[in-house]
């Protein structure tokens, strides 16, 4: 999502009253912009109809755009007020056409400006992989996230930060062999979009011309004939209006939820009764519930050990047969957000099946529907995910799609897995 691409007005530290990302780096005297906000392009032969519909519903206020060409066909969109320039070169595109010989890198570049981060993977430019962190912290967790993520090209960092697998590369090399992209003004009308304006403008003001000449000369003078008029009588009918709340307009806030989540379980699985085994930890619903089995202990030795613990149990209630005892306890509130849907479930369906095909990972895909009160039809992609890696994993991932939901996370201590089920709203 646009939030965690930091594309937001809001996204500035509050202390020091300075926005946490920046929109261009020098290289050699040369000024590239930098955080762009990147989409697939389907039409290459005339992009600007879809460019512009990505500045209603992808990033509101875009004014300025850039073309990425190429295996995969790319549009860049900024606002001109957050600091870009009309005409400044695209660092994201000048880097991946030098590096045309890796389909997929992650990589960090140490400037004077801040930490330029990008992200390619299957010769796309991911919508956050354009990034210029002024903390050296935040490029860095963007980039150890991402590492968790298999099967990269090539993987660069600043030599300061030791990381395995890594090398540094100069950008000015880089940036030198690669292709010149600018940006240009996303209303501007072009080719024949422009001689078609410039037609009908013209047709236009010939019939305006004829139209006064004729009121003015060849038409006969008419004396007006007044006739009363009954007034008429206008009922003012009140219509109740019905304001109904979307379902994406109320979303916990998906990132929050893994990280409560997991933090939750954590504590949870760190509660070791001697003779006792944990089943299966489940988040949903606002509530972590976690079951543990007798294998040799005693209920007294589990309920000591859960109350040593220091959490917040809602209940601790043991089977008939005092051989279990089933738990349960509330996640901190989180948060509500705006977030809405962007992309349609073919296309949504057909993005995450390539991306976890690049991975090498499985994914389940299917989708559902749920009516309002109202008789409202909404449309959802669901999903499911199996994996050893745990949510502050995930997290950065799933968060990324807008009108996102996690319903469920489960942990199994027997098998180390986590289990993920959530929806995706679609257009």
């Amino acid at each position: 999502m646009l939030e965690d691409a930091k594309l937001l007005d809001d996204d500035f530290d509050n202390q020091q009253g300075k926005r946490s990302w920046g929109t261009f780096i020098t290289v050699n005297n040369t000024s590239y912009a930098t955080s762009l906000f990147w989409q697939p392009l389907q039409n290459t032969d005339d992009p600007f109809q879809e460019v512009e519909s990505a500045t209603e519903g992808v990033l509101e206020g875009a004014d300025l755009f850039c073309i990425k060409s190429g295996k995969a066909p790319q549009f860049g969109i900024c606002v001109s007020y957050e600091g870009f320039k009309n005409g400044d070169y695209v660092a994201a595109v000048s880097l991946s056409t030098a590096m045309s010989d890796y389909s997929s890198f992650v990589a960090v570049f140490k400037t004077k400006q801040g930490w330029w981060y990008t992200c390619v993977r299957n010769d796309i430019i991911l919508s956050d992989g354009d990034m210029l962190f002024l903390s050296e912290e935040e490029a860095k967790e963007q980039f150890t996230s991402m590492l968790a993520v298999p099967d990269w090209n090539k993987k660069i960092a600043p030599a300061e930060w030791n990381i395995e697998e890594t090398e540094p590369l100069e950008l000015s090399d880089v940036l030198s062999s690669g292709a010149k992209a600018k940006l240009q003004k996303i209303k501007g009308l072009r080719g024949a979009k422009l001689v078609l304006v410039l037609v009908v403008g013209g047709a236009i003001g010939l019939w305006l011309l004829s139209s006064i000449f004729n009121y003015l000369f060849l038409t006969p003078t008419v004396r007006p004939v007044m006739v009363p008029v009954k007034p008429k009588v206008i009922q003012m009918q009140k219509k109740e209006v019905v304001i109904e709340i979307k379902p994406w307009e109320k979303i916990k806030d998906p990132m929050l939820t893994m990280n409560a989540c997991y933090t939750e379980i954590s504590n949870v699985i760190e509660i070791l009764p001697p003779g006792w085994n944990l089943g299966d930890v489940l988040c949903s619903n606002g509530e972590i519930t976690a079951s543990w089995s007798k294998t040799i202990g005693r209920m007294l030795w589990v309920k000591k050990s859960l109350d040593n613990s220091k959490l917040n149990f809602n209940h601790q209630t043991f089977s008939a047969d005092g051989n279990s005892i089933f738990t349960s306890l509330s996640l901190p509130n989180i948060p509500i957000i705006f977030s809405m849907p962007e992309k349609k479930l073919v296309d949504l369906r057909n993005e995450l099946n390539d991306t976890f095909q690049s991975m090498g990972h499985p994914i389940g895909l299917g989708a559902k529907t749920e009516t309002s009160q109202a008789g409202t039809v909404y449309k959802m992609l669901t999903f499911s995910i199996n994996s050893r890696y745990n949510p502050k994993i995930w997290e950065k991932f799933l968060s990324n799609y807008s009108g996102l939901v996690i319903n469920t996370i489960k942990y199994s201590p027997s098998s180390k897995q986590w289990d993920y089920q959530g929806v995706i709203y679609v257009l």
